[in-house]
């Protein structure tokens, strides 16, 4: 995700955190300054620093989860509304999805009780209800936090873990993309209940039910395109008209393709006419910057871009973008030669068509009519 700073990484996941949590804890700084002075200041920061360290160890709980069943996790990034882990991919079986969701809210629960079981069951209970008290202890206000997280999480809808849930128990009956739509409906409805309840007494709702909004609409075109690559081939998918550049083309000469052209990614061959590199439009600005017109291709060009067979499955080259974070893949014929490229941007112009095509089919159908076969 970008602008994110890494804090490191754990057991081969990296900790990422978003600028706009840095922005948070300069708020929560200001706010309480002026209410207690400083002590109260750094008191506020250390209690969301706590919180946030709450949410990464309900983050590693997906991920612990996640790992029992082969999938990995690349990163997680800390955002001021809680935390984001990026899967290696999706579950295979709906239990598997079910498992990984709770896995994240149970670690609360367990924090929770633990920090109950340390204040002293019964009152500490008590403590806990006034999480918005600052008479109250500091590990009480964070045990109260822990359970709010739970039930927040399980609310059934997109992108909480609830909605993951749902659609999880929704998938052991209808197809998963039919269950993603379903949980996304209900996820983009609270986004909208969320707004509005926002104008009318805090605004950050607003925000929140934006996000939830914009979270849900990706979840369900995930599910679409997800479900699209399980039926289609590279070949079906792949730019096979394009610019190729040179090695011995120039900075200069790429802004030119780059201007008369649509294209935003261009490959980079060598002598021989094989595949050695893409550089891409923020590519070409950037050395431009740095190394002036003049300079070649060759010292602005990714080199870490994965290669896949035409006769693959998309799913195979959806995956391999997800996993090394690449804006394309090259696409080989048997001789080893570029014969297209695959980008979100034209498997994101297939899907239009398909539902395009698929709606067309639909409207035929209820007029009664005999539309064309069409092969997409």
């Amino acid at each position: 995700m970008g602008w994110s700073l890494s804090l490191g990484t754990i057991a081969g996941t990296t900790v990422r955190v978003h600028f706009t949590f840095l922005l948070l804890l300069v708020w929560i700084w200001l706010t309480h300054y002026q209410i207690g002075g400083a002590p109260a200041a750094w008191e506020g920061v250390a209690f969301i620093v706590a919180v946030f360290a709450c949410v990464v160890l309900h983050e590693f709980g997906h991920i612990a989860a996640a790992r029992y069943f082969g999938i990995s996790t690349p990163d997680i990034t800390l955002l001021p509304i809680g935390g984001v882990a990026r899967l290696e991919r999706m579950p295979e079986e709906p239990l598997q999805e079910f498992v990984i969701a709770v896995a994240g809210p149970l670690v609360n629960v367990a924090i929770a009780v633990l920090i109950f079981i340390v204040l002293g069951g019964p009152a500490g209970f008590g403590q806990m209800a006034g999480i918005e008290d600052p008479h109250t202890s500091f590990f009480a206000r964070l045990a109260g936090v822990n359970i709010f997280l739970v039930l927040f999480n399980m609310i059934p809808a997109f992108p909480m873990d609830g909605g993951r849930v749902l659609r999880a128990a929704l998938a052991a009956r209808l197809s998963w993309s039919r269950a993603t739509q379903v949980a996304a409906t209900i996820g983009q409805g609270l986004a909208f209940v969320l707004g509005f309840v926002g104008l009318l007494y805090n605004p950050l709702l607003i925000f929140i039910g934006i996000f939830v909004y914009l979270a849900a609409a990706a979840e369900a075109q995930n599910a679409l395109i997800r479900e699209m690559a399980t039926s289609v081939l590279v070949a079906d998918v792949m730019i096979t008209e394009f610019i190729r550049l040179e090695q011995s083309a120039t900075l200069d000469e790429a802004v030119e393709m780059l201007l008369a052209t649509t294209q935003h990614e261009f490959p980079v061959i060598d002598s021989a006419g094989h595949f050695d590199g893409l550089v891409t439009r923020d590519d070409m600005i950037r050395a431009l910057k740095e190394k002036g017109p003049a300079a070649s291709v060759a010292n602005a060009m990714r080199t870490d871009i994965p290669k896949i067979h035409y006769r693959k499955r998309l799913e195979e080259g959806l995956r391999l973008m997800q996993n090394t974070n690449v804006p394309a893949v090259a696409v080989m014929d048997n001789a080893e030669r570029l014969v297209g490229l695959i980008t979100y941007e034209n498997i994101g112009e297939m899907l239009m068509v398909r539902s395009a095509v698929s709606d067309v089919f639909r409207f035929g159908h209820l007029r009664g009519g005999k539309p064309r076969s069409a092969k997409i």
